[in-house]
């Protein structure tokens, strides 16, 4: 072991001693762990961090929904279910332009050429 790690081992035990790590928030209850089966294994580690900062926002959050309903609607059979989907995804592409507005993501002329076929994405 090196010196690093003899001084971090050390400051762990005197910190167990004097009960710092008793009553902690959630203590005793199972882990919250997040299903990232949508993100691929190489970047999996970056979107934790870009999550963990608030970097990754509601329009990240919104286009996820909207694949995730697209996913959804492929493999639905009842025409009831259907529908529900279909009004869900057309308010959240509602909720996504005026986010996208609010911000004038796509104002700029380099992002007016890609709108509609970022906007077409989210019709299939």
């Amino acid at each position: 072991m090196d010196i690093f790690s003899l001084i971090a081992e050390d400051k762990i035990r005197t910190a167990i001693k004097e009960g710092e790590f008793e009553n902690l928030p959630g203590q005793g209850k199972p882990l919250q762990l997040e299903d990232l089966s949508h993100i691929p294994e190489d970047l999996r580690i970056a979107y934790k961090v870009l999550k963990n900062s608030n970097m990754i926002n509601e329009t990240d959050r919104l286009k996820e929904e909207l694949i995730t309903i697209e996913n959804l609607l492929d493999s639905c059979d009842s025409s009831e279910e259907s529908q529900r989907l279909k009004t869900k995804k057309h308010e959240k592409k509602i909720r996504l332009e005026a986010l996208m507005k609010k911000r004038k993501a796509l104002e700029s002329k380099a992002s007016a050429f890609y709108k509609e076929k970022v906007f077409k994405q989210f019709e299939k």
